[in-house]
């Protein structure tokens, strides 16, 4: 492949997925329609991600849409922890709509009902329809490519004092430890342990 980072100028926005037990960062994100006078948007979410095991077992998620001006501290939390690990929630402002959390320091927010799942082998694609949604705040909403150009200063890796620390190249995950084990997988990306690298103390 010449550059692969061609993906970077792929004009799709950046969302936090939220359902109930936790959530994580977007990118794969589309309106593929309407069923009524409701839109269907379509998520992909990775398998190796807490979240999708999360989503399966509920019937409904939201998707808050992330500004230019977000906080990086969003970013950091839905995107380089795993929720299994940590009460993503409890750490940033959010409101229920239908049951489901929402983030309110974003552009706004869309809750939707589940209606499909298409299994497309690293991931699934599922399909909502828009039950609810809100604007919340004025803004430009945060493209993958602003995302991809700013991502040192939005995707700052803050470790824990005094412990060897190894970061996922690719998503940001911290694992702690002397080494990675050889057959380590990321548990938020799912690559191996030659994609971690080690961060000095």
């Amino acid at each position: 492949m010449k550059n692969s980072k061609i993906t970077h100028k792929i004009t799709q926005g950046m969302y936090v997925l939220t359902t109930k037990g936790g959530g994580c960062v977007v990118d794969a994100v589309a309106r593929v329609g309407n069923s009524g006078d409701q839109a269907l948007i379509a998520v992909s979410v990775a398998k190796t991600n807490h979240s999708h095991k999360l989503l399966a077992g509920n019937e409904k998620f939201a998707l808050s849409v992330l500004g230019e001006k977000v906080s990086p501290k969003i970013i950091q939390i839905f995107g380089f922890n795993c929720s299994k690990d940590c009460d993503k929630i409890s750490q940033v402002k959010t409101k229920e709509v239908e049951d489901v959390p929402v983030l309110e320091d974003t552009l706004g927010y869309m809750v939707l009902e589940k209606v499909d799942a298409i299994d497309t082998g690293t991931h699934t694609l599922y399909i909502g329809k828009m039950i609810e949604g809100d604007l919340l705040n004025d803004g430009q909403p945060m493209s993958y490519a602003y995302y991809q150009e700013h991502k040192n200063d939005l995707a700052k890796v803050a470790t824990e004092a005094n412990k060897t620390a190894w970061v996922c190249t690719v998503c940001g995950y911290v694992y702690y430890g002397d080494e990675v084990p050889e057959d380590y997988k990321c548990p938020l990306c799912g690559l191996g342990k030659e994609y971690f690298k080690r961060k000095e103390k």
